[in-house]
């Protein structure tokens, strides 16, 4: 019952954050945690049905933005510190497209750049330039 009626504070959360940004016509940004199904699976990479506690976050939300560092699951002396290949993977998107953002996280500064230009050994897994989306 404790599950069912957190689902449901979930929910509503949900339809009022979406209530909100059409009544004062701005967007509204909400963070939800994932589920711990993707450390479950071979391939981490996380999905929209990931999303924690309700399906109301899916079904609510104008975009969905799920970030998947593999690196992350690697022991801390193992990761790269020149930088960590990372996606944003826009997982949905009301009015436009879907697909993968490639960027380089550095950890020692708690910070996401774009590996475009970079002369490291950092590289995407693959690239179609006439796809490339900006955030």
């Amino acid at each position: 019952a404790g599950q069912r009626n957190r689902q449901q504070e979930i929910t509503e959360i949900s339809r009022s954050l979406k209530a909100l940004a059409k009544e004062i016509n701005a967007p509204v940004v909400a963070l939800s945690q994932l589920s711990r199904r993707p450390e479950m699976r071979e391939d981490k990479r996380p999905q929209l049905a990931d999303l924690r506690e309700s399906g109301s976050i899916e079904q609510d939300a104008d975009l969905v933005l799920l970030i998947h560092r593999p690196g992350f699951y690697k022991p801390a002396e193992e990761e790269d510190q020149s930088g960590s290949p990372t996606k944003v993977i826009i997982a949905k998107q009301r009015n436009g497209p879907t697909g993968e953002v490639d960027l380089v996280f550095l950890k020692p500064i708690m910070r996401f750049e774009s590996y475009v230009g970079r002369e490291d050994d950092v590289e995407p897994e693959e690239v179609d330039e006439t796809e490339e989306i900006d955030l």
